[in-house]
């Protein structure tokens, strides 16, 4: 009796697993959803990462201009308006940014222009001599996408240097 038992039990498990096979179409509309929801929310983080990161080319090039600037003109007494004469391979157009520096005998400014100016943010610093022919250097950023927040002259004089406008110190 135990194993007519057994058998009927063991067709019946078989015969019910045919039947039940594949998913359900609530099962795959659930799926669908969750997918849709976990994709609208990465999304928007996803590319804001990817605007940080072409944003940190400006920055990085921003800094080592007026770093360079600083050194040339210990050694030569004045600025100069030329990436070129500074030596430190920064290139006047990227994919992101374009770059101009302008200069005199007390003062450089360079400024990063986004090529997407509604996705990234536009920076600018510059140098400055102070009193004894110290220098000061400021690097700046506008508060959001350039094209919403034009790039102002930061305020460079000998008695020290700020952010104008929309523009606020580079983090």
């Amino acid at each position: 009796m135990k194993s007519e038992l057994y058998t009927k039990l063991v067709q019946h498990l078989l015969s019910k697993n045919k039947n039940n096979e594949g998913f359900t179409l609530i099962e795959l509309l659930m799926v669908f959803i969750l997918i849709g929801i976990l994709s609208a929310i990465a999304l928007p983080s996803f590319l804001s990462q990817a605007a940080k990161a072409q944003q940190s080319e400006a920055k990085m090039y921003i800094g080592a201009v007026n770093r360079a600037q600083q050194a040339y003109r210990m050694e030569n007494t004045l600025f100069t308006d030329s990436l070129d004469t500074l030596q430190i391979s920064i290139p006047v157009s990227t994919n992101n940014y374009s770059y101009s520096l302008t200069a005199d005998s007390n003062k450089a400014i360079i400024t990063a222009t986004a090529n997407d100016t509604a996705a990234l943010k536009g920076f600018n610093g510059g140098v400055t001599v102070i009193s004894y022919g110290l220098t000061l250097a400021v690097a700046c950023q506008t508060a959001g996408p350039e094209a919403n927040n034009p790039i102002t002259t930061p305020s460079l004089t000998s008695i020290g240097v700020a952010c104008t406008g929309t523009m606020s110190n580079m983090d």
